[in-house]
């Protein structure tokens, strides 16, 4: 192992700490004012806090900070498969439409069976999800042989759009649940307790899992179809295992927290700028990444306002934004 490889893993363990630290943090954080004391006496022995405190640690804000690192993950991890193999820095589960997809199958299944919760949707997302990702991928690349980054953030941007006016006018024609689905699709850790987390955790766990298991394949695809050919790889059965692992972990991150954004924009080309473009390092550090800024963007959510709770999605914005301003003008949208 190279110099260089020993300081990336030893960057990793630092980031594992620091997700670890934003953790304890989250469990602080909220209307109810906790010590870190507080929280580790309550997680290791709740007789010695309140039934109250020990409730509020244990059974709503433990699973919501193990939602927040789950849905960081996945989202950053999607987002970094997906620029590996488009060859596009821009390209994102939110900007291409893929969550959009995703929170617009949820939203049209519970509108048609007049349910009034997002749980047990996750399959339904993640079709969603798939949909959406093929259709813009498709209308991108059509009657071109390299798939273009201006078009495809173009069709991207174009399908977004639709599918959030075909969600907002369903919202509009089902009263009933609009408030509680708007706040969801602007993505949301409200209420996320342990059945929410093992419905869709599991799921997310595994499409991480599997991402780390194929960077190497990943890596390869980034570098170019010829140069992957070149390698001995199948470029086509890898685009669409690709494709659907990105859609297994936006639909999932989806049902558990609404379709957070900039997540998988941001965090990719953060970690491609502090330690180069090998995707064999670069998943592992996004997914480290994901986690932590979700983490931190929830207990923002929980604090900036003191009487209410702003929507973590507001939040992911606000942290994101700037950055994909300075990158579009910067790199022009590239790989």
């Amino acid at each position: 192992m190279s110099i260089s490889d020993r300081w990336k893993g030893l960057g990793l363990c630092l980031g594992i700490l620091g997700v670890i630290l934003a953790f304890i943090a989250s469990l602080t954080a909220g209307v109810a004012d906790l010590s870190p004391g507080d929280v580790i006496r309550g997680l290791i022995s709740p007789a010695t806090v309140g039934d109250k405190e020990a409730y509020l640690i244990r059974s709503v804000r433990f699973p919501r900070a193990v939602a927040a690192v789950l849905a960081g993950m996945s989202l950053a991890v999607a987002g970094a498969l997906m620029q590996a193999f488009t060859r596009n820095s821009l390209a994102s589960p939110d900007l291409l439409g893929v969550n959009q997809g995703a929170g617009l199958a949820v939203v049209s299944t519970l509108f048609l069976t007049s349910g009034e919760s997002v749980t047990g949707y996750t399959w339904i997302a993640m079709a969603g999800a798939l949909l959406a990702a093929v259709g813009v991928l498709g209308s991108s690349s059509m009657g071109q042989k390299n798939l273009s980054p201006l078009r495809l953030i173009l069709a991207g941007s174009a399908l977004t759009a639709l599918l959030a006016s075909i969600t907002q006018g369903i919202l509009i024609l089902n009263q009933r649940s609009m408030d509680e689905m708007r706040f969801w699709l602007a993505g949301s850790l409200v209420g996320r307790d342990w059945e929410w987390v093992i419905q869709t955790g599991w799921l997310m766990v595994a499409g991480v899992g599997l991402a780390l298991l194929v960077r190497r394949q990943v890596h390869m695809l980034s570098l170019g179809e010829e140069v992957a050919q070149g390698l001995g790889m199948a470029v086509l059965p890898w685009k669409w295992f690709f494709l659907v692992l990105v859609a297994l972990l936006a639909g999932s991150s989806v049902a558990l927290a609404g379709p957070i954004g900039f997540i998988g924009l941001v965090v990719p080309n953060a970690i491609r700028l502090m330690i180069g473009s090998d995707y064999r390092w670069v998943i592992p550090f996004s997914a480290c990444m994901g986690a932590f800024l979700l983490l931190v963007a929830d207990m923002g959510a929980r604090i900036v306002l003191p009487s209410r709770e702003v929507s973590v999605g507001v939040m992911t914005a606000f942290l994101g934004a700037p950055y994909f301003i300075w990158l579009a003008r910067g790199k022009g949208g590239s790989g």
